[in-house]
């Protein structure tokens, strides 16, 4: 709705409080040996959103379908495991009633976005088409059950949420299932997750959006309890200042940024006293958003479980069915084996994962 939570994401989501936050710098070895529940759908449209040509046209095989997610999700996958992180793929189930209105949102802004990617690309305006179809990323079912189908075979847990990825992670993490939340999204926090971890799977350079020059991504952890303790503040606190400044799930207030939703939840006890002290009534009723952050709905039905990779069933699926280079979906397996290799256990990567 309100947020560019990351430069080169465009399609926004979540809620605006990054300048409210303490960031912590980490490297993925910090990371190693750890279980991090990965945001797919936020995952995946970065590489969506990243992995183009010059002119902004996604990847695709030769039948037209847009292979730019699975190609992030195979490399940048492997990176991890390379670093020891095991991750696990959280997915979105059925949206809240009350994110129907971002949602469609999201649809105009695509829309338009996709109209002016076509329209750029004929005047042969690169970086303007490149732009603009940043904007027009969509993820379809289809794509979604092939990144599931890709995790299943590279030997990953894929688990279903009922309904917010991010909150089935918060609730992962609660039950130190998990060490933390993957996603460039802060409503994780909101959610209660522990840990935000971001800029995961995007680290390294990136071209700045519409301009010529190239900046560092680095991966940073966000801790919950340091900043609501930094900030004075607890959890509800925290929730309503995404109400104020807007959520996936409401409007903002008129003329609220973070700073000043900051100060209005530190002076009152009372969120009835911050609609008072604004002037602003909202037509929609605060605590039932409140009620879908405090209590997210989340299942205790899933297993972690890692397991082989099936190296011949990959190879099968990405090359024979969406035309990736053998040699290079081959040279990213072998870094597998090489891993496993190095903890000496040849036959035995299901026990190293």
């Amino acid at each position: 709705m309100n947020l560019r939570a990351f430069p080169v994401k465009i399609m926004v989501m979540g809620t605006a409080i990054a300048d409210l936050l303490e960031k912590e710098e980490i490297s993925l070895d910090f990371l190693a040996g750890r279980r991090l529940g990965i945001d797919s759908y936020n995952v995946l449209y970065q590489f969506l959103s990243i992995i183009r040509g010059k002119d902004g046209t996604p990847l695709m095989d030769s039948r037209g379908r847009v292979t730019s997610h699975l190609t992030g999700l195979l490399y940048r996958t492997i990176n991890l495991l390379e670093a020891g992180i095991k991750p696990v793929f959280v997915f979105d189930g059925k949206p809240h009633e009350l994110k129907g209105e971002t949602l469609k949102a999201r649809n105009r802004i695509r829309t338009e976005a996709k109209e002016k990617f076509e329209k750029a690309r004929e005047r042969g305006e690169e970086a303007e088409a490149r732009k603009y179809a940043q904007q027009a990323v969509k993820l379809t079912e289809e794509m979604v059950q092939d990144a599931k189908k890709l995790v299943k075979l590279m030997g990953l847990p894929v688990i279903q949420a009922p309904s917010e990825g991010e909150a089935q992670i918060s609730a992962m993490v609660a039950g130190n299932d998990l060490y933390g939340c993957v996603s460039q999204d802060f409503d994780a926090l909101l959610f209660g997750a522990s840990r935000l971890l971001r800029n995961i799977t995007v680290s390294g350079k990136r071209k700045a959006p519409g301009r010529d020059f190239y900046y560092e991504v680095k991966p940073e952890m966000i801790e919950l309890e340091k900043n609501l303790k930094a900030l004075g503040i607890d959890r509800k606190k925290l929730i309503w200042i995404g109400i104020l400044i807007g959520t996936d799930f409401n409007e903002k207030f008129p003329k609220i940024g973070p700073k000043t939703a900051l100060k209005l939840v530190q002076e009152h006890e009372k969120f009835e006293g911050i609609i008072k002290a604004t002037g602003h009534d909202p037509e929609f009723d605060y605590r039932e958003i409140e009620e879908i952050f405090l209590n997210p709905e989340s299942t205790k039905g899933y297993e972690i479980k890692f397991t082989l990779p099936e190296k011949d069933k990959i190879l099968s699926f990405l090359c024979g069915e969406h035309d990736f280079s053998e040699e290079r979906v081959q040279s990213a397996l072998a870094k597998l084996e090489e891993r496993a290799r190095e903890k000496g256990q040849q036959s035995r990567l299901g026990q190293w994962l």
